[in-house]
């Protein structure tokens, strides 16, 4: 089959691989209809996570048809369709029955190292690194799904691909980084980026009823969409973030702020954003924590910042000090997919909102490669990328 696989820092290929096959009775296997690249797998393609293996399988966004199943799988059957949650879940650990999946205490099969790593696993993750237990991933022809009598969504008749495909990944992270939030309805929430997840974080701000939502890039293209969606935007080239902020909530700041951005901070020429060039030029840091800095300054005492931006390893320069004395509630982590999709597909269903607004570019699996560079450096009006095994 053909899948797209990591070969070092910015080479991906479109590769001919083997097949996957039932390697345990609760496997299935799908037949790839709609895959995406997400802006995790950028973190992976800049070469900002440890942990990957030439030739291993990209993407951890996808849906599919059921092809074959295990002989004790019994929540599926071939010919079935469904959306996969990037989450490898087994359903019946301690996290898992307390719904907090991406946690999962079992689906980890390289549990050793990431304990060494973490202090203790997390679950296991399609198309990620192999502290999340290398998993080959969904941007391919076919997948191997492990635990597929738990995490697939069943798709409903009547909905296309387009609709339902983010269900595993984008969508319920901007929710879930909405939801933890604690919102109220007299809140102002701001959004930093307004990539795919901090679309649907606007959204989502929005259907559960935030008075104002505020958003902060500087793409034309992702500012225009955003305003789409209800938000006030914030353009980091033109204006000052702070000032902007402090005159948009009468200087009180806002009570909630979203970090939709993660590692891979821009902000222009900013101080710090220089320095954190320079140390990660010389592997004194990983990431580039701009944004967590910025929302430890600006938010309202006694707001939540929440996290759903990946971050890879250690951060410097954090004014925690700040955080602590403002009294911030600090919320973060994977998302827990399987617990929103029941409530999310109802909502697409009901009309609520329609998640393939986000996609700017569909293209074929084998122009997978060059999608890579043109999503990472946002050519072309390019928000979000479906690909087609």
């Amino acid at each position: 089959m053909r899948a797209l696989c990591w070969h070092g820092k910015q080479d991906i290929r479109c590769d001919t691989v083997p097949d996957p096959r039932i390697e345990h009775p609760r496997d299935a296997i799908i037949r790839v209809t709609s895959c995406a690249i997400c802006g995790s797998d950028l973190h992976l393609y800049d070469g900002f996570m440890p942990g990957m293996e030439h030739g291993d399988i990209m993407g951890h966004e996808f849906m599919g048809v059921v092809e074959e199943v295990g002989a004790e799988n019994r929540k599926l059957k071939k010919g079935d369709r469904v959306v996969v949650p990037f989450t490898i879940v087994c359903g019946a650990c301690d996290q898992c029955r307390r719904g907090n999946f991406s946690v999962c205490e079992r689906s980890n099969r390289n549990k050793e190292l990431a304990d060494k790593v973490f202090g203790h696993a997390t679950a296991g993750l399609f198309g990620y690194t192999h502290l999340t237990g290398g998993y080959p991933g969904g941007q391919a022809e076919y997948v191997r799904v492990p635990f597929a009598d738990q995490a697939p969504v069943k798709v409903p008749d009547g909905l296309s691909d387009e609709q339902v495909l983010f269900l595993g990944d984008i969508f319920p992270t901007g929710w879930q980084a909405v939801v933890q939030c604690d919102l109220q309805p007299a809140d102002t929430v701001a959004i930093w980026g307004a990539g795919p997840v901090g679309q649907f974080c606007v959204r989502s701000a929005v259907l559960l009823g935030a008075r104002q939502v505020i958003c902060i890039d500087h793409v034309p293209e992702r500012l225009s969409m955003a305003r789409a969606g209800g938000a006030i935007t914030i353009d980091f080239d033109t204006e000052s973030v702070i000032e902007r902020l402090n005159e948009l909530t009468r200087g009180k700041g806002p009570e909630k702020c979203i970090d939709a951005v993660g590692l891979e901070a821009h902000a222009g020429r900013s101080v710090d954003s220089l320095y954190d060039r320079a140390k990660q030029a010389v592997m004194l840091e990983t990431d580039r924590p701009h944004v967590l800095r910025e929302m430890m300054y600006v938010c309202r005492p006694a707001g939540v910042l929440s996290v759903p931006g990946v971050y890879g390893g250690l951060l410097d320069k954090i004014p925690f000090g700040m955080a602590m004395n403002k009294g911030l509630t600090i919320r973060m982590g994977q998302t827990h997919v399987n617990r929103w999709t029941d409530d999310l597909l109802r909502r697409i269903r009901e009309g609520q909102i329609d998640p393939s607004f986000v996609i700017t570019h569909t293209v074929d699996l084998a122009e997978g490669p060059g999608m890579y560079k043109t999503f990472r450096d946002k050519q072309d009006g390019c928000i979000k990328v479906v690909l087609k095994p």
